[in-house]
Order: structure tokens, then C-alpha cells, then sequence
């Protein structure tokens, strides 16, 4: 029985109709309520979790920390960083918490949110343009419009491992830390992944483990993050470019105030390729993938040239050439930056340390999980605590989690079997006045939070007081607009590397996902198509 037939609906069908249901209470989420509240919309957000941050609020494992640095991972809103200041370039997850509670304070958007409330359904009501949505505690809510923020990073994946669930000792996946944390002291620790919160959580294990075990499949490509403390005085200078910074921001590739030089790789002299690939190197975080030469992702030749200084400056720091073959071998397991880098601190001096083991799990596969431990083809890793680093079903897990139908009862899940389709990243068609940020088809993975929170952001804030100017109730993508948004991201994809990369990018990393490039690349070129559909009436929507 459908959520619009249940007794359950139909007992709700007096109560109040929200304009808009926001499902996820990260920076996307949190800056909708934001804006939806100053344009007079009755608005409210439903939030899993028990705290706001969104994936800051679920990665709150040891050495989490963001990627993005500071202040580009922040919302550009002057009320807002006028009198924050933060204590490190890239901060970690327990100051994210704090600046969360600061923008909550500074706009007042608790009132608004319902914490520990994750949304399990939701169906179209045709007969009333509007969504019928039931949460896992069994409430139902109906809004005009269901936006959802549920970020890229919302569903954990978790191999099947034979025998998994016999591990007698500590099992965490990193996505789902336990809150009041847990210790590596005195353990002999496992950690499987080497994505981004496997080189942070090796970081860390090193340090006080009695043993670590790392299970890699493919090696990271990782990069300095090159980390510094912040003082106040410091960033009371910093923030006289601020403005600068937020408005650059808007006009790059991945929402950094970072430009990428024009030139081909192979056009300049090595010693002035090289010394670009310092400089870069020097000033850390992703300077290195994003400001390099317009070719790097695009011509094999030229990616190999910044492929083998990486390679170079890594295999320096590994002490045993065999190690080093493994964590930085000669030849590319795949182009460089086709798989989002992660920045480290000292992963690869971890290496060097005699409490540390590397498992090429390609060379020696993991065969089951036992209670004690992990047994590979080599025989038993005998450990205390086994850290699951193994990613998301990323962009589009956090949508088709949720039992979401259309107006022809396929359900969100049923129809991206084959892959996602979207128009303009924003919608699907079959599934009216629901729109999605931060989402498939959209710069997402390719963009930081804060920046898309605000670009995409507006441009649906836009929308629905376009709709409620022109009183449409229900806006539709076309699904001709869909299919032709599909072939230009399909389009673009096979004009770069990044088909060549088994990624989560390319939803890879999930057994039986379509293989598809999920984001799309290059905010700017992202927002003139969107913001040239919104022009024309929202050309490639259907307005009733």
C-alpha cells in the first residue's frame, strides 16, 4: 500500500503542509533552511543524526580533519566569519562540531531542525502536488517541495567479508565511529582502505598501536598537506581578502580560490614544469591537483610528467625500496588525480616505523574475517581492532537509501539501475518538486562543500521563489532534457582521464554500480548551463 493510501497519511491529512522538507543538516542542508527562512518559506529540516555538521557530525574518528583549507571551507556569509576564527589551517572534525553550534547560535536554526530523525520514505500525492514523507520512527509529513541535501558521503560501504560479523575484537567502519570514540593504545589494529580516512586513521594508529596492519588495494596517491596553526592575529589579516577569496571561489574549477595554469604540460621547458610542480607542492593541500597545467586530466603524456615528480618527492621518504614499490611504484596504478587525492601529515613515514605492516591485498587477498582476526592467503593477521576504511556508495547512495517513488511508483533506486540521470544535476524526471544538492551530475565530489552549499544553493532558492512569483505548484525536469544532460556529462567524461581510474567518481568502488562518471567537472562551465536554463523560464522543466 503507497504512503498516499495508508491509513497512517490520511490520518495526517489536516495537518500543516510544509513548503519545503529539507532532508540532511550538513552545510548544504543547513544553508537551504537558512535562505528558505529569510524568502518567507515555512520550511523545516530532518536530520539522522543527533547533532548538526552532516558528515562532521558521523566522521569523528581519530584524525578526521577536512581537506579543504581555511576559508575555503566555510560559508562566505560576513555575519558569519567576521568573529570566527579557527585554531589550524585545516581544521579537524571536533572544531567543525564548534563551528556548526557557532552558525547555529549566529542564525538561530535549531528551532527549525528535528535531530535524530531519519527519513525512510516518501511518495508524490499527484492529486495535491505535493510529498507525502514518513521518517523510520513512523511520523508522515507532507511538503510542496522535498529537497535533499543528503551530502555524497552518507552510506558507508561495508564488504562482504566472509565472517565478518565473528570478529571477536572492536569493528568500526569510519563513517560510523562510535561518538565517544575508542582508542588504538596497546592494540594490534588492522585498517582496510587507504582512501582518505584510512590515511588519517594510519596516522594516528601509529602513533600508539602496538601493531598496525595496513590492507591496501591500490596505493594512494596522497599529498602534503603542509598543516599550520592558526592565531587570531594571523587571520584577522587573512580576513582583508576574505571577500576576494569567496567571490574567486565561485569562478573555479573545484570552488578554491586556486587557478590552474593554461599552458599544456608539455609546452613549457622541464626546469619550468618543475619548478611550477614545487611551488606547488610547497604550498600543500590541493594546490597540486587543481593548479597544475590545463592538460594534466585530460593528455596521458602530460599527466605522466606530474605523476613522476609525485612519485619522486614520495619514494624519498619510504625508507625500504620494496615498501616504496608498493606505496609509490614507478609506473601509475592509474593518472594522477583521477582518483581525489588525500592529504597526509606523515603517512608515509608511518612506513618506516618497525609497529607497521603493508598487505598488498592484490598480491594477497583478504580470504575472511575470523574471531580473531583477518586471514589473508599468507595465513593469520592476529588482531584486536579491525578500522573499515572502505568508502561510500558515494553521490548517490545517500538518495537511493531512501524508499523515494514517482509519479509512476518506480522508485528513485529503480529507475538509476543503470545509472543516474538527472537534469542539470538538480532533478530527475518522474519525481516532481524534488530537487537535490550536492548530488549526482552535479560538481559535487569535484567541489567543496561550503562553496556548492551556497552556488546551487541559490540557484533553488531562486526556483522556488521564481514558482511561487508565477504561482506554479510543480516543476518537473523533461525527460529529453535528461537524456541530453546525461550525454554531455557522458560527453565530457570521455574527454578526460577519468574513465581510466577505478573511483568512486566513476561509482566503481560498489560492486555492481554502473559504471559512470557521478560529478560533473568544472563548476563555472556547471552554473552558466544552470543558470542559462533558469533564464529562459527553466527551459528543460515542465511548470504547472
Amino acid at each position: 500500500m503507497s504512503l498516499v493510501q495508508s491509513g497512517q497519511t490520511q490520518k495526517n491529512d489536516d495537518a500543516e503542509i510544509l513548503d519545503a522538507l529539507i532532508v540532511g543538516a550538513g552545510f548544504n542542508g543547513i544553508y537551504q533552511l537558512h535562505r528558505l527562512r529569510q524568502e518567507g518559506f515555512k520550511v523545516r529540516l530532518f536530520e539522522a543524526g543527533a547533532d548538526m555538521g552532516g558528515i562532521w557530525y558521523w566522521n569523528c574518528y581519530p584524525g578526521a580533519r577536512v581537506d579543504s583549507h581555511i576559508p575555503i571551507y566555510e560559508y562566505s556569509i560576513e555575519e558569519l566569519w567576521r568573529d570566527w576564527n579557527w585554531t589550524e589551517r585545516f581544521p579537524a572534525w571536533d572544531e567543525l562540531r564548534r563551528y556548526f553550534h557557532y552558525v547555529d547560535k549566529k542564525l538561530d536554526l535549531g528551532r527549525d531542525i528535528r535531530f535524530s530523525t531519519r527519513v525512510s520514505a516518501a511518495e508524490f500525492d499527484e492529486t495535491r502536488n505535493h510529498w507525502v514523507i514518513r521518517t523510520t520512527d513512523g511520523d508522515v509529513v507532507r511538503a510542496r517541495f522535498f529537497i535533499l541535501c543528503t551530502g555524497f558521503a552518507s552510506k558507508p560501504y561495508i564488504p562482504n567479508y566472509k565472517g565478518l560479523e565473528s570478529f571477536t575484537g572492536e569493528s568500526w567502519h569510519t563513517g560510523l565511529w562510535p561518538q565517544e570514540g575508542s582508542s588504538f593504545a596497546g592494540k594490534r589494529v588492522g585498517v582496510v582502505g587507504t582512501g582518505a580516512s584510512g590515511v588519517q586513521v594510519v596516522q594516528e594508529a601509529s602513533k600508539d598501536a602496538a601493531h598496525l596492519t595496513v590492507f591496501q588495494r591500490t596505493p594512494i596517491l596522497a599529498l602534503p598537506m603542509q598543516q599550520r596553526k592558526l592565531d587570531v592575529e594571523t587571520q584577522q589579516r587573512m580576513k582583508a581578502d576574505y571577500p576576494e577569496i569567496f567571490r574567486m571561489r565561485r569562478e573555479t574549477f573545484g570552488g578554491f580560490d586556486i587557478l590552474r595554469d593554461e599552458r599544456s604540460a608539455l609546452e613549457v621547458p622541464p626546469e619550468e614544469r618543475r619548478a611550477l610542480y614545487e611551488k606547488l607542492w610547497q604550498k600543500g593541500g590541493f594546490h597540486y591537483w587543481i593548479g597544475g597545467f590545463a592538460d594534466i586530466l585530460t593528455d596521458e603524456e602530460a599527466n605522466r610528467t606530474m605523476y613522476d615528480f609525485w612519485c619522486e618527492k614520495t619514494r624519498a621518504r619510504i625508507k625500504d625500496p620494496a615498501l616504496a614499490d608498493k606505496l609509490a611504484p614507478m609506473e601509475p596504478p592509474h593518472p594522477f588525480g583521477v582518483k581525489r587525492p588525500s592529504l597526509e601529515q606523515w603517512y608515509y613515514e608511518v612506513f618506516n616505523r618497525e609497529n607497521v605492516s603493508l598487505v598488498d591485498v592484490r598480491e594477497t587477498p583478504i580470504e575472511e574475517v575470523v574471531p580473531e582476526g583477518v586471514r589473508t592467503k599468507d595465513g593469520l593477521v592476529e588482531l584486536d581492532m579491525l578500522v573499515l576504511a572502505t568508502g561510500f556508495d558515494a553521490v548517490t547512495g545517500g538518495l537511493t537509501q531512501i524508499d523515494i517513488r514517482g509519479t509512476d511508483g518506480v522508485t528513485l533506486k529503480e529507475k538509476w539501475t543503470e545509472g543516474a540521470r538527472t537534469y542539470l544535476g538538480f532533478a530527475t524526471s518522474g519525481f516532481p518538486n524534488m530537487l537535490f544538492l550536492y548530488g549526482p551530475q552535479s560538481p559535487s565530489g569535484f567541489c567543496n562543500g561550503p562553496t556548492c552549499a551556497e552556488v546551487q544553493g541559490e540557484w533553488v532558492v531562486d526556483c522556488l521563489r521564481y514558482m511561487r512569483e508565477k504561482g506554479r505548484r510543480r516543476i518537473e525536469a523533461t525527460a529529453q532534457a535528461e537524456e541530453g544532460w546525461t550525454q554531455l556529462l557522458n560527453s565530457i567524461a570521455d574527454m578526460t582521464l577519468f574513465p581510466r581510474a577505478d573511483s568512486w567518481y566513476m561509482g566503481a568502488n560498489i560492486p555492481g554500480k554502473p559504471r559512470q562518471l557521478l560529478n560533473f567537472p568544472g563548476m563555472p562551465i556547471y552554473m552558466d548551463q544552470c543558470n542559462a536554463a533558469a533564464s529562459k523560464g527553466y527551459e528543460g522543466f515542465v511548470l504547472d
